[in-house]
């Protein structure tokens, strides 16, 4: 029996929960499959992104299992020493 969605009709936002996600390499020239909506990793460190605005900037001492709202378009290799990285949408 398929599982049942009440709210199936409603149009996904930024303040609703988030519906999917995916595992993210880092990689200084590609930008990941789609924009985030949060980001979590699993290994603590850094994360060196470009945001969705297009700004390069590092996201220091991210805790392991704690969602971060950041908008992100690609997770930079060069300066990312957290590991286990998702993108929330």
């Amino acid at each position: 029996m398929p599982t049942t969605d009440n709210f199936h009709d409603y149009s996904a936002g930024l303040t609703g929960p988030i519906c999917g996600g995916f595992s993210i390499t880092p990689d200084d020239a590609a930008d990941i499959a789609q924009v985030t909506r949060a980001v979590m990793v699993s290994g603590a460190g850094d994360l060196s992104v470009v945001l969705k605005s297009g700004d390069t900037m590092t996201l220091p001492n991210l805790m392991a299992g704690v969602v971060y709202p950041f908008r992100i378009a690609r997770v930079l290799d060069t300066g990312t020493t957290a590991s286990g990285i998702k993108g929330l949408v």
